[in-house]
């Protein structure tokens, strides 16, 4: 069975579940892991007040026994304290930005309450769960993911670092401290204050503001993907994964867009030979003397640090609402004013590294194959051998 999850419950619902399809046999799940990646994802500078009153805490409703997972579908939930679904008033003023108003046209409604409560972001803690799950499996084959903020509105986080990623992939774990320690989830903190600053300013304008973030997997084998259809494609399945999640508008790999304007000696990375690997995932004796590809070529994982970034757009709520329509009268009026944020940036680098590390982990084992993780391991040295028999050309 291939790696798959789902999500279910709404924001003011009783409970947000999410239930993974196809997780091997005899992972020991880090549940520390995935409620600290819960409560990173509520953190970062310019979160509203829902923070203060949920703490999310994972508990697991099946698939697990003696803290291993046992072949069966995975099920994590996390239960609302506010759970006031059935007592949250009507939404007649819809949110530019929002999905208020498509959603309510879709089902003929006058009261936008419904939609709203399934297209909040809230529904990411779901995703969250799911991808952590993915995070506990990938350490088994010591695979790691990290994201950071690049940028917030029009402050540059990443410039006085030149490429952040360099660092990321030189030390993920130290990488990882460095990024966990800042309110913005930068590796940047010298840009904290500017940072801060603009995330005031919008505050105090009743405005919202959004950034980029960056998402670099290291120690990935070669060959996880495929180019032989659009569903295998692993390019495709990350930018899905990613625009699937609210707020985020674009998304890059590698190069990304600055290639559309290069020539193509300028964007294509040369192959070059290299002392064979001792250790590793990707034990070849070829690499790439740099890494605009980002890690993917025909959908397909070369043995380069995997390198996405995301485009989050501003949050649709705004404490000084833009114009809009009331949907029971047909008046104009101003939008409706939820509790919401001033800037998720941060929180999204959470969810965009938990969407990342679920797909990574769905080609892995589509890649190994096995039901256990044993066999899966087996499986994926069983690869590893036949990479080491590529002549090294001395």
């Amino acid at each position: 069975m291939a790696l798959t999850y789902s999500t279910a419950g709404e924001s003011h619902g009783r409970a947000v579940t999410a239930t993974v399809f196809g997780i091997v046999h005899g992972h020991k799940l880090n549940l520390d892991w995935i409620n600290a990646q819960l409560k990173r994802r509520q953190g970062g500078y310019g979160r509203g007040g829902r923070q203060k009153i949920e703490h999310d805490a994972a508990e697991v409703l099946s698939g697990l026994r003696n803290g291993h997972t046992i072949g069966s579908p995975l099920t994590l939930a996390i239960f609302n304290a506010d759970s006031r679904i059935e007592k949250s008033p009507p939404v007649h003023n819809v949110r530019p930005g929002h999905a208020d108003l498509a959603g309510s046209l879709k089902f003929g409604l006058r009261d936008a309450r419904d939609v709203l409560e399934r297209a909040s972001a809230r529904e990411t803690a779901a995703r969250v769960m799911a991808g952590a799950a993915a995070q506990s499996l990938l350490a088994e084959f010591d695979v790691s993911v990290v994201a950071h903020v690049l940028s917030v509105g029009v402050v540059d986080a990443s410039t006085p670092l030149g490429d952040a990623s360099a660092r990321i992939i030189a030390d993920p774990a130290g990488a990882l401290a460095v990024r966990d320690r800042s309110e913005f989830y930068t590796l940047n903190t010298a840009a904290e204050a500017r940072l801060k600053a603009a995330v005031d300013d919008a505050k105090a304008k009743g405005d919202t503001l959004g950034g980029s973030i960056e998402i670099v997997a290291t120690n990935l084998p070669p060959g996880l993907g495929s180019y032989a259809s659009v569903q295998d494609r692993l390019d495709a399945r990350l930018g899905g994964a990613i625009m699937g999640i609210q707020a985020i508008k674009a998304v890059e790999i590698g190069m990304g867009a600055q290639a559309a304007r290069m020539r193509g000696s300028a964007v294509h990375d040369p192959v070059i030979k290299q002392k064979r690997p001792a250790v590793g995932n990707n034990p070849v004796p070829f690499t790439r003397s740099r890494n605009n590809a980002g890690g993917l070529e025909g959908g397909i994982t070369n043995g380069q640090p995997l390198v996405v970034r995301a485009h989050m757009k501003p949050i649709s709520t705004l404490m000084n609402p833009l114009a809009t329509v009331d949907l029971s009268t047909g008046k104009a009026t101003d939008a409706n004013r939820e509790r919401s944020d001033v800037c998720a940036v941060p929180a999204a680098a959470i969810v965009c590294e938990c969407a990342v590390a679920f797909e990574i982990a769905r080609a892995l084992l589509e890649k190994t194959g096995g039901d256990s993780l044993h066999e899966a391991k087996r499986n994926l040295e069983g690869y590893l051998a036949q990479l080491r028999e590529y002549p090294d050309g001395v």
